[in-house]
């Protein structure tokens, strides 16, 4: 692999925030909200890739997402309003007040057609899913308590509500409630408490399942009202409900972090008769399981956390191998760190601040696994605080570390940096284009001159950058073919003359920064692109895809290289397939032209080209046993996947030069150590 001078950072106090709900889609679409109202789409048939953000804003969160309308998806929050979010845009498309105080819960009828929505004034007031918008169509008999949880029978004749002790069916046509069921209180020493209904679902044999703050599972007959079976599950409160679409499997989640399987099953073998019954319990989560899904083949559960836990059905799985292993998403597939290489600076991305650091030197040397002391420490240098409610989505620096940009979803703000020893000055450009307002990526060029600012439509403005500290708009630069999907990925060659842009779609356009219009299309691939990097040399376009290919294009010749045939035929091996993070960063080696650096959560390789791909028998991580071989066995059994572990998880990894390395790291027992203490839970001999 060579060696490095290794940089170990864990400067980035990167917290992931809470999940408050999910949402399934049938074409393999996940949506998941979290605590600090941004919502994100994992797309579960390409490797659970986390595909779209929308940034979060710190009045608008949803505390229920729902799809309607076919591909729509729409979102309900205690700040009163439904938000429409646009998936191609990556914003919020309108928000509607629904004048019922707080929302709580929100739904779609089996058509996709209503919505309905669960308010804190008791009443559940139903919305048109016109195709631009929704439109108010009426309400409910209002109730007294608010409305926490909402469920729509598979007619869409009635309506499941949950509040407060009670449980009441709406028949839609007429607006009256038709049944109350009475939840029984939880008994404490001294006084009952009341029982919060925090999830319905309703089956369409009538059924109606409960889960409640008493820490059961509750199975109703809607027609009679009466209970029908009983699961007492937590000593504290189950928080959530999600079916299967054939109704014989329902996932629960819990305040203590668990996670359970009810079945329908036969009470004896050849029998008719059928019961639920709790058959698989799971502990994934250490805090509350606000939000659960259930697809065909998977269980799908996140909470406060921050993780979200994809685990696969064991009996929808064909072998038991890659398929069948549980996937914690803790880290964004997206990079938050900014690398100033010629001023070793780093640009942390928070939500509402960013952080710039210089790195520390050493002046001493060592050998192979040494700490070497540090000379000078690693200084913080700057906070910058963002104004308003919309939280950051995007933000870079200049290789230089002499500018600095972010945007939110409706603003860009840059800003001229000055370095001088331990002195800072921070200058903000007063006047920048307005075409240029709600970035969804930002780069510099590698001479700091130009700023590329991705927008909708794939289409990317060009901004000059003034030595007065100002900026004018150049030209937009716009795809041969329009795309409705937004821009979310560049890269730039260290020539300034090319430019590779990914949108959201997964196309890749080049263009010529000289001629100002495209030069060339890579070949569509059917999997959105997680990272894509330039050569300096070569200006050969290396490509990540999340379903871990890496792919490498040659930008002159506008075709695939020879090293690209070869991957394509050859294939890569089982086990760098089988990863299960994606390829967020590219970079490479400034003196070895066949040497690329790429690195995921969890491991960085350093990918050398000259050298045969490995064979599926061979042994993929093998640079700990290739060190106690000779110098000529090294080289026969020597591959091209140079992989190293000993540094993660990993959010950021990058070459400053041919001997330097930075490698920011977060590790888990630091993000679980900042939150909040979770339900306490008897521990045997305690």
């Amino acid at each position: 692999m060579g060696e490095f001078q290794v940089h170990r950072v864990r400067l980035f106090a990167f917290l992931p925030s809470g999940i408050r709900c999910v949402s399934a889609h049938p074409s393999g679409r996940l949506a998941v909200g979290r605590l600090d109202g941004s919502v994100e789409i994992y797309n579960l048939q390409a490797n659970s890739f986390q595909e779209k953000v929308i940034p979060g804003h710190e009045t608008r969160i949803a505390e229920a997402l729902c799809w309607a309308g076919g591909n729509r998806l729409f979102g309900a929050g205690l700040s009163g309003e439904i938000t429409e979010y646009d998936l191609e845009k990556l914003c919020v498309k309108y928000a509607l007040d629904a004048f019922g105080g707080p929302l709580w819960s929100l739904v779609a009828d089996p058509t996709g057609a209503q919505l309905a929505v669960g308010c804190e004034d008791g009443s559940i007031k139903l919305f048109h899913v016109l195709p631009e918008r929704i439109q108010f169509e009426r309400s409910l008999d209002r109730q007294k308590g608010r409305i926490l949880s909402l469920f729509w029978n598979a007619s869409g004749a009635r309506i499941a509500a949950g509040s407060i002790d009670l449980i009441r069916v709406f028949d839609v046509k007429s607006g009256h409630a038709v049944q109350r069921l009475l939840v029984d209180r939880r008994l404490t020493r001294f006084q009952a408490r009341e029982c919060v209904v925090w999830s319905v679902v309703f089956l369409s044999d009538g059924t109606i399942v409960s889960a409640d703050s008493s820490g059961r599972v509750q199975f109703w007959d809607s027609e009679m009202g009466t209970l029908l079976q009983t699961s007492v599950i937590s000593s504290s409160a189950v928080l959530s409900l999600a079916t299967s679409e054939a109704e014989d499997s329902i996932v629960v989640g819990t305040s203590e972090g668990a996670v359970y399987q009810f079945q329908l099953l036969q009470v004896k073998a050849g029998s008719a008769e059928r019961q639920w019954v709790r058959t698989k319990p799971f502990q994934y989560h250490t805090h509350d399981v606000r939000a659960v899904a259930h697809t065909a083949t998977a269980l799908i559960s996140g909470g406060l956390d921050g993780q979200l836990v994809i685990r696969p059905l064991m009996e929808k799985v064909e072998s038991r191998s890659y398929e069948a292993a549980v996937r914690k998403v803790t880290f964004p597939h997206r990079c938050l760190v900014s690398c100033a290489r010629k001023a070793r600076l780093l640009l942390f991305q928070y939500p509402q601040q960013l952080e710039l650091w210089r790195l520390g030197t050493t002046s001493a040397t060592g050998r192979d696994g040494e700490v070497l002391p540090v000379s000078c420490p690693p200084e913080h240098l700057l906070q910058l605080k963002n104004k308003g409610p919309e939280h950051i989505r995007s933000s870079s620096i200049s290789a230089r570390g002499t500018w600095i940009a972010y945007s939110t979803a409706s603003r860009l703000c840059l800003y001229r940096v000055q370095l001088a020893g331990e002195h800072v000055a921070l200058q903000r450009v007063p006047k920048v284009p307005k075409v240029a307002c709600g970035a969804h990526q930002l780069l510099f060029s590698a001479d700091s001159t130009r700023l590329f600012v991705a927008s909708d439509r794939g289409s990317v403005h060009v901004l000059k950058l003034l030595p007065s500290g100002a900026c004018e708009h150049l030209h937009t630069l716009q795809p041969s073919t329009e795309s409705p999907e937004a821009a979310v990925l560049m890269a730039v060659s260290a020539d300034g003359g090319w430019l590779a842009v990914a949108s959201g779609g997964g196309a890749v356009t080049i263009y010529s920064l000289r001629k100002a219009k495209p030069h060339c299309m890579v070949p569509a691939y059917d999997c959105p692109v997680t990272a894509l990097a330039i050569h300096p040399v070569t200006l050969q376009l290396v490509i990540a895809y999340s379903d871990q290919q890496v792919l490498e294009f040659s930008i002159p010749d506008k075709a695939y290289t020879p090293w690209s045939r070869k991957v394509q035929q050859q294939g890569l091996h089982r086990d760098w397939l089988e990863r299960d993070t994606p390829i967020t960063h590219i970079a490479f080696h400034p003196q070895q032209a066949d040497q690329v650096l790429l690195h995921d959560t969890h491991m960085f390789c350093l990918l050398d080209k000259s050298l045969p791909l490995p064979e599926d028998t061979a042994v993929l991580c093998n640079q700990p046993s290739l060190k106690q071989l000779s110098k000529m066995a090294q080289h026969s059994n020597a591959h091209a996947f140079k992989i190293c572990k000993k540094y993660q998880p990993l959010l950021f990894v990058d070459l400053l030069d041919e001997t330097s390395l930075v490698v920011v790291e977060r590790p888990v027992m630091d993000i679980k150590a900042q939150l909040p203490p979770p339900v306490y839970q008897k521990k045997f001999g305690t």
